[in-house]
């Protein structure tokens, strides 16, 4: 277990832009930061990174939190995982409070994947520099390629030996579990190697951590396929993947574009020569998950083909997807006979910069003159290849875009370009009905299991639970029903507004809590604010904004230090989403007014310095909806009396009504609000 302290320390460390920097592309806005949500699809940014509170928050999905949370929503890793990860980020050394052999099998069971991974990807090295075989097969052909040694061993590459078993004994030797092994793929079913006599690449998520691997047999005229890779586990997904993006994510933010190659061996050459920003898809056509990954980077995408014309044309065909993602695509083709490794080694990476640089032409001007080229005058095909282009022009989302397209495509295919504007505009409609039709499903799947978290976290309430005071429950019309029993608790968000002054007052506690109130008594926003209603925190009506003030309530009382962080990180989910959703802004105050133009607020001061006032009418405004609901619930109750009634009790409820009334008056005197009832 993670001393506390130790906890302490990589919390205060961590800094949420540089977290999240790893695998979002953010540009700043204000003083905070934006980029494209990582954890749904979208196209208009909305993920809000807020280095002044360091959290993150995205205003379409809801996702967020401080660095720990980020990381164990983003790599689907568990607390102390997240907490490991941005220790060893940070260099903090981690101090345990518990060494046990047992707190040392558990750690080690919820990291076995990644473990065993790790040792092959240390056998596979093993075997290549310091065995014979490995020597003169594997080594010998990573050197013919140009890899240094430093090169080979950054990209974790290796040597699996010929022979049955040798791997599996040597890892079950290790004591690894068998089961494991062969969950992994690295040991098939009759409990042999799946790599075998192969030269080894090794795959890595965009954390760094070994989810695969990736074999090249180097015999030729054998009955096997030239490559083969790890199955998908539940750490490794091939279509959520993509070659050397762990090595290329910071060159990409950097230079703003992403090369994209085909295989393993071209990603390390170009890596190696300097030209970091590149990725292969491995040779499998690219998936929406693997260009929404690139997309966090950048909106730049730069394909490199090799081969003939009827090869590129046959891949041309699946990046329709990228330009439904809205990225700017390019295409650069090389020399004949030539791949990106081989004219790199031809030419130098001086010239081969220059030479893509130079060559890229946009993807479907590309496409256009190479499937125009290809009709020929066969005015059959002609229609056929226009069509073709249509269809990709129609899904770019940006009518600016796609204009520019219809006029140059109208050029080159000597078509009218009103009709192709008619053509591509069908197919818009069509392709915005179908993502509307996707998105309303979307919708419902989320809104289902909101629901049904809500349900699982807010059971209905069972027992007696009296409460006299309390006005009555509302049925779904919004009218005040007068035939339930009092000892039933409304479970619904009232609509009067109350939700909103506890939603002010919790506001207030989390951003300006620790401020002084009153310097002469020396207490503190937090203090006042409870001290106030410390008698009502069992009433409120939103309960989740109640369990956030009784848990601040309870940090103060046990004279804790209270800060954003431990509100974060709370065992009870829902307070910390609640948090998140409070403190998280998707806006801010503008400075211009004061830099460019020296104009100050004139009413107030600034919201950072305003929690004095703030406090003070938030207050007011919390305690004029509870009075107003009493009043209301005592009217009610007043309505329910009949000719049988107690006078006494009359009496004693048309005191108590004259008196809430006369609070709730008083209380709207200082709000300065008109009381229309």
């Amino acid at each position: 277990m993670i001393a506390q302290k130790s906890v302490q320390e990589i919390i205060e460390t961590a800094k949420i832009e540089e977290v999240v920097e790893e695998f979002v592309n953010l540009k700043r806005r204000g003083v905070n930061m934006i980029g494209l949500c990582p954890f749904h699809n979208e196209k208009t940014p909305s993920f809000i990174v807020s280095p002044a509170k360091n959290i993150c928050k995205c205003f379409g999905c809801g996702k967020g939190g401080g660095p720990v949370q980020f990381m164990m929503e983003h790599e689907q890793l568990s607390f102390p995982e997240a907490l490991r990860y941005l220790a060893k980020k940070y260099n903090i050394e981690i101090e345990e409070t518990v060494t046990s052999q047992e707190s040392i099998e558990e750690r080690q069971l919820n990291d076995s994947l990644y473990l065993i991974n790790e040792f092959a990807r240390d056998f596979y090295q093993d075997q290549l520099f310091n065995t014979n075989v490995g020597k003169s097969v594997g080594l010998s052909y990573f050197k013919s390629r140009g890899f240094r040694e430093e090169t080979i061993k950054k990209f974790g590459l290796g040597f699996a030996p010929d022979g049955k078993d040798k791997f599996t004994l040597t890892a079950i030797n290790k004591g690894y579990n068998i089961d494991l092994l062969r969950k992994l793929g690295l040991t098939s079913k009759y409990d042999s190697d799946f790599f075998r006599n192969r030269v080894m690449f090794t795959i890595h998520n965009l954390t760094g951590k070994v989810i695969g691997f990736g074999g090249r047999i180097l015999q030729k005229n054998v009955k096997a396929p030239k490559y083969i890779n790890s199955p998908e586990t539940e750490i490794y997904f091939k279509s959520k993947v993509l070659y050397g993006a762990y090595f290329a994510k910071k060159a990409i933010r950097q230079k703003d574009e992403c090369i994209m190659v085909e295989g393993y061996t071209d990603v390390i050459s170009l890596h190696q020569a300097g030209i970091e920003n590149v990725v292969a898809s491995s040779g499998t056509s690219l998936t929406v998950e693997q260009i929404r990954l690139i997309k966090r980077y950048t909106p730049n995408i730069k394909i490199l083909y090799d081969g003939d014309a009827a090869g590129i044309k046959a891949a041309l065909r699946g990046l329709d997807l990228v330009l439904e993602q809205d990225m700017n695509v390019k295409v650069v083709l090389l020399p004949d006979g030539e791949d990106p490794d081989s004219y790199l080694q031809s030419v130098g990476s001086t010239a081969f910069e220059e030479y893509i640089e130079t060559e890229a032409k946009d993807f479907i001007l590309f496409k256009t003159d190479l499937l125009l080229k290809e009709a020929g005058d066969d005015p059959i095909k002609k229609v056929k290849v226009t069509q073709d282009i249509i269809n990709s022009i129609a899904r770019i989302p940006d009518p600016l875009k796609r204009s520019v397209y219809i006029q140059r495509c109208a050029t080159l295919t000597e078509i009218d370009e009103k009709a192709l504007i008619e053509s591509v505009n069908k197919q818009v409609v069509g392709h915005i009905r179908k993502r509307r039709e996707d998105e309303k499903r979307a919708k419902r799947q989320r809104e289902r299991e909101q629901k049904q978290q809500q349900q699982s976290s807010n059971p209905p309430p069972s027992g007696d639970m009296n409460f006299p005071d309390a006005p009555p429950p509302e049925t779904e019309e919004g009218e005040v029903a007068t035939d339930i029993l009092p000892t039933q608790q409304k479970t619904s968000v009232p609509s009067d507004g109350s939700a909103l002054q506890e939603r002010d007052i919790i506001r207030l506690l989390l951003n300006s809590g620790a401020q002084v109130f009153d310097k002469e008594d020396n207490i503190t926003v937090a203090e006042y604010i409870l001290g106030n209603i410390e008698d009502v925190l069992d009433d409120f009506d939103d309960k989740k904004y109640e369990a956030v003030a009784k848990a601040y309530y309870q940090r103060l009382l046990d004279n804790q230090t209270i800060d954003l962080n431990y509100f974060l990180t709370h065992e009870d989910k829902k307070i910390g989403d609640t948090v998140l959703d409070i403190v998280a802004s998707r806006y801010e105050l503008s400075p211009n007014w004061l830099e460019k133009h020296g104009i100050e607020l004139q009413t107030q001061k600034m919201p950072e310095e305003n929690f004095t006032d703030d406090s003070i009418n938030a207050l007011l405004r919390f305690k004029f909806k509870k009075v107003v609901k009493m009043c209301e619930a005592n009217q009610q109750k007043l309505r329910q009396l009949t000719s049988d009634t107690d006078p006494n009790q009359l009496m004693l409820l048309m005191k108590m009504q004259q008196k809430l009334i006369n609070m709730r008056n008083d209380l709207a005197k200082q709000l300065k609000t008109v009381v229309l009832k």
